[in-house]
């Protein structure tokens, strides 16, 4: 599905907090019932199934995402954009959603783990498409994110101010 390409999207272009405001209105409104998942699934159901623990790591991803991307601007350069996307967009929605899967399923971890790997080429045209769009956002709009440094990059005066 492309659910997860709007949550990379989100964190790549509104940063950590607008994004995870976005992804936490939607998952409300699926809560309220609206079909907005794949298959046309909304309502409180999905929140007990086996795909809440995506629908929870997504909330995660997002922040990892646009906290990396804050760190990457102003330039964004592509390939530690890939990385930072990859790493929220698969890594963290997969370190959530994958062991609740196989919790609610009853499925041995190695087996979920697996089986999740099927979804793996398609994320990783997500993680590319991602890129793609938020440097040309992030260049026609500057200021979109504040950049951040790294924690390592402090400065005293910044040290300070804080």
């Amino acid at each position: 599905t492309f659910q997860t390409l709007g949550v990379m999207l989100a964190g790549a272009i509104l940063g950590a907090r607008k994004g995870f405001l976005s992804v936490l209105l939607l998952l409300a409104l699926v809560a309220a019932g609206l079909p907005l998942l794949s298959g046309g699934r909304g309502g409180l159901g999905v929140f007990v199934g086996p795909s809440v623990g995506y629908l929870i790591g997504w909330l995660l991803g997002v922040v990892v995402i646009g906290w990396c991307t804050a760190r990457l601007l102003p330039r964004y350069r592509v390939l530690p954009a890939l990385a930072a996307t990859a790493l929220g967009g698969i890594v963290a929605v997969y370190l959530v959603g994958v062991p609740v899967f196989a919790a609610i399923t009853g499925t041995p971890i190695d087996v979920a783990v697996l089986g999740s790997l099927v979804f793996l080429p398609g994320d990783l045209v997500k993680v590319v498409v991602t890129v793609l769009v938020a440097k040309g956002v992030h260049r026609a709009w500057p200021g979109l994110i504040a950049p951040q440094p790294w924690p390592w990059q402090r400065t005293a005066a910044v040290d300070t101010a804080a």
